[in-house]
């Protein structure tokens, strides 16, 4: 391998690092929301990874992250064909900073449409603004409110939550 090569690598390498840092959160927040943690989580890894070997392409795009997150999207579809996501509650002694969640939230988010969970999770649970959960599912922004209204909406009458609209 000459100098020239090593060199390219080391800097792919490294603009690949800072990539992942920057979105591998944000990506695994939205698989999981959609897909369960098991599913989400183990799509996540595998279109990282098929990001780093085809990095060269993927670097050059204009929305790497949400071209990682659709090719996740795929994986966890495939993996969904064969088990149930399923949306349990975190065991308060594997969580460092517990917060108090409504019991009957898992089961009424398993009634949502896999991108009304995505929206709702990534929106109210993470706490991404519209315009980024746009981006990362690849969507308009206007389509990220519909879904987040729908699937309020849904939540708020599965869970008996009485509003003033």
């Amino acid at each position: 391998m000459s100098r020239s090569q090593v060199e390219a690598m080391s800097v792919d390498e490294a603009s690949y690092t800072a990539f992942v840092r920057e979105v591998q959160d944000r990506v695994r927040h939205g698989l999981t929301a959609g897909f369960g943690v098991e599913i989400g989580r183990d799509a996540a890894e595998e279109a990282l990874v098929y990001a780093w070997k085809n990095w060269d392409r993927v670097f050059q795009m204009k929305n790497p992250a949400g071209y990682v997150f659709r090719v996740g999207h795929r994986m966890a579809q495939k993996m969904a064909k064969k088990e149930r996501a399923t949306f349990a509650l975190p065991d308060p002694q594997e969580v460092s900073n517990p917060i108090e969640i409504e019991p009957g939230l898992p089961a009424a988010l398993e009634h949502l449409s896999a991108r009304q969970r995505m929206v709702v999770v990534l929106v109210c649970g993470f706490g991404l603004s519209q315009r980024e959960t746009a981006g990362l599912l690849g969507i308009s922004r206007t389509s990220v409110q519909q879904h987040l209204e729908r699937g309020l909406r849904h939540l708020r009458s599965e869970l008996g939550v009485v509003t003033d609209d």
